[in-house]
């Protein structure tokens, strides 16, 4: 059976849904996928609608072309900003990574290349990251601090002392390198890059889409909390899972030693 395909092309993104799977490509190669503010505003109209249709489950994000997944910022109008636009450039990359790191899906980033800068932060944003074994991460130096939430999310994946050392020193660390030190989860043959996404949304959509969507954001909640008190929010999100139809269907199909079908109520 032929899986519906629907695709559409922004000026600087192409977003597919094949199945339950979106895909968002940043089509900016000539540029090395580097983001500027229509980008961003790209970005966030696709994650709206990922999110809101209730036929994706997942969404994989990577760059066109074979040398970048994203860059990171467009420098050309980044040289032109004042300060006062340098910090609403920075809150409107802000919100569209927020909304990628909390939109109740798994959101898979396929690095395929230089991911600096902005396109770093962009891929922390992500739930899972994959990368090329040639893939490049970590800051630029432009007289700058980042701005799209590298100061706040890098700490958390890698710890306060590398978080620090990459930032301060403005450099690029190998895909081995960002898997070391767990920024990266898998590093993957560039030929099996997406299949490789594909097959961990597989298999994380087998699972009640309520579970995904609640532990996602027990996590990313928690993160930012106290134990204590990140144990609270876990317990009302059990609560809250305890009392789905999924929940339901999960028990009796284990009981009955068959595959549960979801249906995410």
């Amino acid at each position: 059976m032929d899986v519906e395909v629907t695709t559409s092309t922004f000026e600087n993104i192409v977003y597919e849904k094949k199945g339950a799977i979106a895909y968002i490509t940043l089509n900016r190669p000539k540029v090395l996928n580097a983001l500027n503010q229509a980008t961003f505003t790209e970005l966030g109209m696709a994650f709206e609608n990922a999110r809101a249709d209730s036929a994706v489950l997942g969404v994989i994000l990577t760059g066109a072309g074979d040398k970048a997944f994203i860059a990171g910022a467009d420098i050309t109008e980044l040289a032109r900003v004042t300060a006062v636009e340098a910090r609403e450039f920075a809150r409107h990359g802000q919100t569209v990574l927020d909304l990628i790191e909390n939109l109740g899906k798994p959101v898979i980033a396929a690095v395929n290349g230089f991911a600096l800068g902005g396109g770093c932060e962009t891929a922390m944003a992500c739930t899972i990251r994959l990368a090329t074994g040639d893939a490049k991460f970590g800051e630029v130096k432009l007289g700058l601090i980042p701005g799209a939430g590298g100061t706040q999310r890098l700490p958390r994946l890698v710890g306060k002392g590398l978080a620090l050392q990459l930032i301060l020193s403005g450099g690029t660390i190998s895909a081995q390198e960002a898997y070391r030190i767990g920024l990266v989860n898998e590093i993957v043959p560039r030929a099996e890059l997406i299949a490789r996404a594909e097959a961990i949304l597989k298999q994380i959509n087998s699972n009640a889409p309520l579970a995904i969507k609640f532990s996602i954001e027990a996590v990313n909640r928690g993160s930012e909390t106290s134990q204590a008190e990140g144990l609270v929010i876990e317990s009302a999100f059990f609560a809250i899972c305890a009392g789905t139809e999924d929940k339901k269907e999960g028990t009796s199909a284990f009981l009955e030693k068959r595959a549960a079908k979801f249906q995410g109520q």
